[in-house]
């Protein structure tokens, strides 16, 4: 089976996905900022926010994959569980290659691949692991969790660790620390899964020293990939994406187009500013239009170049992606305050299904409304609990698959 993205809006015919699980029950106060939340989502309210997503999701034709179903079959392989266990310790950081046998025998208890891979997710603690008599004064002094393997509990944003580029994978090289482990489960889905062994062409990778991250990656079509430069990818990445991907056939990508938006918390990766919705109509936060700067790198034969793109950047859209006409939908509309309080709750980040129709928040109605009058058809969900993680529809998704358009 080949994966095949090489544009944001053909009808999506499958996609990854993470129902969250244990891991959010793992958040605490104390550990909200390094794990990159602003509040603790309940468990229960979540999941049944994502079944109705995933339920809007297959009622429009597209085949949902979970990630941790995914993750399981791949370790079905002959030793790679093993291989996987002790990757996956590796990456745990210090303390957990210091006890590499108690995490190794925690794990090795686990017989079933399924209940390995979601404890990985949930992470360990000094207890699970059996190492409290060790550490009689830590488990006195530390009235909190004492994690030996941190939870990981922004999986359910499966756009974020890797991207699907055409027939291929750019693994993303992670920003925080909370979600540098988050890579591996794609890793071993795209080398070990049956679908995808030894068929994906890889773009970019998890231990290159720039980070990248998938929310910044849109497939704009026509040749064009759309990356942003972000408080999470650095440009050096982009140089190096556009190295490895130029002119591949089997990426479809011959020029990036970059899209210099603010370093800030609220304007995480370019998708949470936007978004497509239609061929030639697009999503915005109105926020970052005056302080957008946009440019065009490309390969002149092995020479790397970039011109800085001046103009409207429905003016841009369209020469670059080769149209007559773009229209950008303003996020909140004309109301500043509406703009800035339904980008924070993701009104920017949409899910194109199919040409013209969306997954969206229902809770942003200002935006979604006039996504309507512009001839949108939105599918809305709620998004109570799974916005606390700071992220939508989009975020929430990693299409496998496509339709050309």
């Amino acid at each position: 089976m080949r994966i095949a993205v090489f544009n944001e809006i053909g009808a999506l015919r499958q996609v990854l996905v993470h129902r969250p699980g244990p891991e959010l029950e793992q958040l605490t106060p104390p550990h909200l900022t390094r794990m990159l939340f602003d509040d603790i989502p309940f468990l229960l309210g979540a999941q049944r926010e994502h079944d109705l997503f995933a339920q809007a999701l297959e009622a429009e034709g597209a085949q949902v994959c979970y990630l941790k179903d995914m993750v399981a079959k791949s370790l079905e392989a002959p030793g790679v569980r093993d291989q996987f266990v002790e990757e996956f310790i590796t990456l745990g950081g210090r303390a957990a290659n210091s006890e590499r046998k108690a995490l190794r025998d925690l794990f090795a208890d686990i017989k079933d691949n399924t209940a390995l891979v979601e404890k990985t997710m949930a992470g360990v603690t000094y207890e699970d692991a059996g190492l409290y008599p060790r550490y009689p004064l830590t488990r006195l002094v530390r009235q909190n969790a004492n994690y030996l393997l941190d939870p990981i509990p922004n999986l359910y944003f499966t756009r974020d660790p890797f991207s699907t580029i055409g027939h291929g994978v750019a693994t993303s090289s992670m920003y925080a620390q909370a979600r540098m482990r988050e890579t591996i489960y794609g890793n071993y889905i795209f080398k070990y899964h049956p679908d995808y062994a030894g068929q994906i062409k890889s773009w970019y990778q998890a231990d290159l020293p720039f980070s990248l991250e998938g929310g910044d990656i849109l497939n704009l079509g026509r040749g064009v990939l759309g990356v942003g430069l972000s408080q999470r990818t650095a440009p050096e990445a982009i140089e190096q994406l556009c190295r490895n991907i130029s002119c591949d056939e089997e990426s479809g990508v011959c020029s990036i187009l970059v899209f210099d938006i603010p370093n800030v918390r609220a304007f995480m990766h370019l998708d949470t500013v936007f978004t497509q919705v239609d061929v030639d109509t697009f999503t915005i936060h109105p926020g970052i239009l005056k302080v957008l700067r946009c440019y065009r790198v490309y390969m002149d034969g092995k020479t790397l170049k970039v011109v800085e793109l001046t103009g409207k950047l429905e003016d841009i859209l369209a020469r670059e992606l080769d149209t007559d006409k773009v229209t950008l939908i303003h996020c909140g509309g004309a109301d500043s305050i509406a703009a800035e309080r339904e980008q924070w709750n993701d009104g920017s980040n949409t899910l194109c299904v199919r040409p013209g129709t969306v997954v969206v928040y229902d809770r942003n109605t200002i935006t979604n409304r006039i996504l309507q009058d512009h001839g949108i058809k939105t599918i809305e969900i709620p998004g109570s609990e799974l916005g606390r993680g700071r992220g939508g529809p989009r975020c929430m998704s990693m299409p496998l698959k496509r339709e050309t358009i």
